[in-house]
C-alpha cells in the first residue's frame, strides 16, 4: 500500500450526501495529489460506474479509472461522515472509499493493485478498526501496516 497511498490521500471525515458528491470530493483530492485535471478523474469514475458499480459490499466502494497521463497508480482513501447509497451489490450503504487510478497502459499493475485494495478491505476487523480510528493519520498508518515485504 505505501506505493499507492500517502498520508495526504486520507480523507478521514469526508462528508458527502451522495455517491456523486462522494467521487467529486475524491476527484478534487486525486487531482491534488496527482496534477490531473478534476473533472478530467470525476468523468473516468463515472464513466466506470455507468458500467457497474464498484459498491462492492459491507460498506466499501472502490472506484477506479484510467487516466494515460498519469505516471503510477495512486490511491486517495475516505472515511465518509454518514453512509450513504452506492448501489452496492448488497445494497447496504457504503461508508469507506478507496479510489484507485492507474495510467491507460498499466493493465496488470491496475489489476494487482485492484486487488491488494479489495483484500485488504475483505478484512472485517481492518474496516472496524478504519471506522473507529481517531485520525488521517491512524488510517494511514492502518493501511500501511501490513504491508508485505515485495520480493524481487
Amino acid at each position: 500500500m505505501l506505493d499507492l497511498i500517502s498520508p495526504h490521500a486520507i480523507l478521514p471525515n469526508l462528508k458527502a450526501g451522495n455517491k456523486k458528491q462522494a467521487l467529486q470530493e475524491m476527484a478534487r483530492k486525486a487531482s491534488e495529489l496527482t496534477g490531473q485535471h478534476e473533472r478530467a478523474i470525476f468523468d473516468v469514475l463515472l464513466e466506470r460506474e455507468r458500467l457497474g458499480t464498484t459498491g462492492v459490499g459491507h460498506g466499501i466502494a472502490i472506484p477506479h479509472g484510467k487516466l494515460s497521463s498519469l505516471d503510477r497508480v495512486h490511491g486517495v482513501f475516505a472515511r465518509l461522515e454518514r453512509p450513504i447509497d452506492f448501489d452496492a451489490i448488497d445494497e447496504q450503504p457504503v461508508d469507506l472509499i478507496f479510489l484507485l487510478l492507474a495510467p491507460e497502459q498499466a493493465g496488470a499493475d491496475h489489476l494487482k493493485a485492484l486487488a491488494r485494495v479489495s483484500r485488504l478491505l475483505r478484512d472485517q476487523s481492518m474496516c472496524e478498526k478504519l471506522r473507529g480510528a481517531e485520525s488521517g493519520d491512524a488510517m494511514y498508518a492502518l493501511l500501511t501496516q501490513h504491508e508485505p515485504t515485495p520480493s524481487n
